[in-house]
């Protein structure tokens, strides 16, 4: 089957913030990319998947919490291209009634519950030279999906945005802003608003990801904004994402939510200049917001 998708819409943004300090803002939609696989997860697979292809492997394997939006996105994957998939999933237990591991399953996901420290494991490299012996003909992605193939997939979304002054992306494994910062014109600015806590370490992450990420200073990786951690988030960034949709903007507080937030934040504080043009990436994951529900969270 051939791995290719349409590319995804632009979609612009008006706003009394935005009127009142000039600055045009749109959003690139990356979560209409496919109906299941969106956002970043489809961008970071895409060529992980070719290579699976071209190399006659039939078995992708990766690791993910019990709600990854990753874990979601390679499960319908597996399914639609025709892969075995397998996912180790940060336990101890599983859920069945999680509706992120439900439908891997519906996908004939194949998912291995282990504890914690067995799952901080996930990128010793006698821990994955294990996984290898044991399934034969497989390529393991590590979590997240963030390895020199994502940063390919996301180098192409960069150079469907060289109209911007300024790129915003939310953060977590680093591959996103890793392939924009490949991607883009070296006078664009790169932002990145990292979502969980303490996570000055993915600068170091980034150094290895993106080669030009040591050459230049055209990006900045923003940890102030992540509301107390990775999945936390409070009354206010839920509201927030909710009057977005008066501008038919659908957000989840995790990832997207909690950057358009940050970027409002800095707007108001007139962190750009007048006339600045921005492009702001949607990556996706309003699949989570099922199992926001389900723990009674929204």
């Amino acid at each position: 089957m051939n791995i290719v998708l349409p590319e995804s819409p632009l979609q612009k943004i008006t706003h009394p913030l935005l009127s009142h300090h000039n600055i045009s803002l749109t959003v690139k939609r990356d979560d209409l990319l496919h109906p299941i696989i969106s956002g970043n997860k489809w961008r970071k697979l895409k060529y992980n998947l070719i290579h699976a292809q071209q190399n006659k492997i039939n078995h992708l394997i990766s690791f993910g919490g019990p709600f990854s939006n990753h874990i979601h996105a390679l499960a319908a994957a597996g399914r639609i291209f025709g892969f075995k998939t397998s996912a180790y999933i940060r336990g101890p237990e599983l859920d069945n009634q999680n509706p992120t591991l439900r439908f891997a399953k519906s996908c004939d996901m194949q998912l291995i519950a282990v504890d914690r420290i067995t799952y901080r494991q996930k990128d010793d490299l006698g821990y994955l030279a294990s996984l290898s012996a044991k399934h034969p003909n497989c390529l393991i992605i590590p979590e997240g999906g963030t390895n020199s193939a994502a940063i390919l997939g996301v180098i192409e979304l960069a150079q469907t945005l060289h109209q911007a002054d300024v790129l915003v992306t939310p953060v977590g494994s680093a591959g996103t802003l890793a392939g924009l910062i490949e991607g883009a014109h070296t006078e664009q600015k790169i932002i990145g608003i990292a979502v969980l806590k303490q996570a000055e370490y993915l600068i170091e992450k980034m150094n290895q990801l993106s080669p030009k990420s040591n050459q230049y200073n055209n990006w900045q990786l923003m940890t102030q904004f992540h509301g107390g951690g990775y999945g936390k988030f409070n009354r206010e960034l839920w509201h927030f994402c909710q009057s977005m949709q008066a501008y038919h903007l659908p957000l989840e507080p995790i990832y997207s939510g909690k950057m358009f937030f940050a970027l409002f934040e800095l707007i108001k504080q007139g962190y750009f200049q007048s006339g600045t043009k921005i492009s702001a990436i949607h990556t996706g994951g309003l699949q989570g917001i099922a199992g926001l529900k389900y723990c009674g969270r929204i």
